[in-house]
């Protein structure tokens, strides 16, 4: 595409040609965009108090985490969306019109009159968001592939944690002097650098790998992703520890408040959890070019598995309320351990696919947050006096994950009957 010799943002622009990316570049774009998708949850977190008062949840006797929940079905339905039109636009104008959609919703939510309303905007918002969601993964498998995706991608996903630590004391920050829409309205200027940011960095997908718009050709993608055994069975151990995950992300809060009664610490415990999966993204890059993708993430699942059999028997000796320091302590671990999946399950599902990269993102991305956060519900409603459900549930979603892991890793993982 045309443009001047160079671009901001680190991306040098040729007249006529495909910018030409440094790894730098390219971490930093990708995580960007991951940062902002995750900014509409995160940062809103601190503001529930307000949003309880403000739209009288408690008199209807609602969560504030019903805020969160058309967020997170916006994005398992975009994500399936944005993934089929990437493969045939290419990765750049679906993530300009991803983040256009995000603006939107972010402004509908800030300006939000009535509970209905701050809903539907809400699920707006989380259709834009799903574009980055998806195409940070498809743009990583468009530019490498094998081991140097997943370190790319353990960047991506390190520095994109850098939200949870930050982004809520960001919140805070601006309750100080505003109120939760002001919180909601940062998210517009961030949606609006990330526009000029994509436009800069141009285009991944090579036009020979773009896929017709025909249902044969998306019905065909489809299926070489529900028939290639590492694919499938990786997006399924995905599902399964992303549900662990959500279980911490919907029940920390009332967890830390209602049984531990350290409410006013929430902030900090949350970012120093975030603060320990960076940590061990940052490790594990390490280890990947070491040992290899998929022998890390077995790893991985099998440290998650016995830090949760561990957990769970100290639970049960407390009376299924231990010490606040042995929960966060096995909170840390398993919310290290998804996150260290979370880039290897990416390289070993996407690696096979190529040209359905968009395809097998969305599917991937559907299944981290459609069935992970259904699974996550179940769990996430029986939590109450105890903080036993909760690790009988990560616990139990562990294992099947190691079991779909494991599962995944036999036969030729090239397309065949699953």
């Amino acid at each position: 595409w045309a443009g001047g010799a160079t671009a901001g943002f680190g991306v040098s622009v040729r007249v006529g040609a495909t910018p030409a990316r440094s790894e730098v570049a390219v971490v930093a774009f990708l995580a960007f965009v991951s940062v902002l998708m995750a900014f509409g949850i995160d940062a809103a977190l601190p503001a529930f108090d307000e949003l309880s008062r403000d739209f009288g949840l408690d008199a209807r006797g609602l969560s504030p985490a019903i805020t969160g929940t058309p967020y997170f079905v916006g994005m398992a339905i975009g994500q399936l969306i944005f993934g089929v039109l990437a493969d045939r636009f290419g990765r750049r104008p679906i993530m300009m019109v991803g983040l256009s959609i995000y603006a939107l919703g972010a402004f509908g939510a800030a300006s939000a009159g009535g509970l209905e309303v701050l809903l539907a905007a809400r699920f707006v918002w989380g259709i834009g968001a799903a574009a980055p969601a998806v195409l940070r993964m498809a743009i990583a498998r468009d530019l490498y592939s094998g081991e140097r995706m997943a370190r790319v991608v353990s960047l991506v996903t390190a520095v994109f944690l850098i939200g949870p630590i930050l982004v809520p004391f960001i919140g805070e920050s601006i309750l100080l002097t505003g109120s939760w829409r002001a919180v909601f309205a940062v998210s517009i200027a961030l949606a609006v650098v990330a526009l000029v940011w994509a436009f800069a960095f141009g285009e991944t997908l090579a036009p020979e790998l773009r896929q017709p718009l025909r249902l044969r050709p998306i019905s065909r993608a489809f299926a070489a992703v529900m028939t290639t055994r590492v694919t499938l069975w990786t997006i399924i151990a995905q599902a399964f520890f992303s549900a662990a995950f959500f279980i911490w992300l919907g029940s920390a809060q009332p967890v830390i408040d209602r049984i531990y009664g350290r409410g006013a610490q929430f902030t900090l415990l949350f970012g120093l959890s975030g603060l320990g999966m960076a940590i061990a993204l940052l490790v594990n890059n390490r280890l990947i070019a070491r040992f290899g993708v998929r022998p890390m993430a077995i790893r991985a699942a099998w440290v998650f598995v016995v830090a949760g059999l561990a957990g769970l028997v100290v639970a049960l000796a407390w009376g299924g309320v231990p010490p606040l320091w042995a929960w966060f302590a096995w909170a840390v671990v398993a919310n290290a351990m998804t996150m260290i999946m979370t880039p290897m399950c990416a390289a070993l599902a996407l690696g096979p696919m190529a040209d359905q990269a968009g395809m097998a993102g969305a599917v991937l991305g559907l299944g981290q947050l459609g069935a992970g956060s259904l699974l996550a519900a179940l769990v996430d409603a029986r939590i109450g006096e105890t903080v036993t459900p909760m690790l009988v549930g990560a616990t139990g979603f562990g294992i099947a994950g190691l079991g779909a892991l494991m599962w995944s890793g036999r036969g030729d993982p090239t397309p065949s009957h699953a």
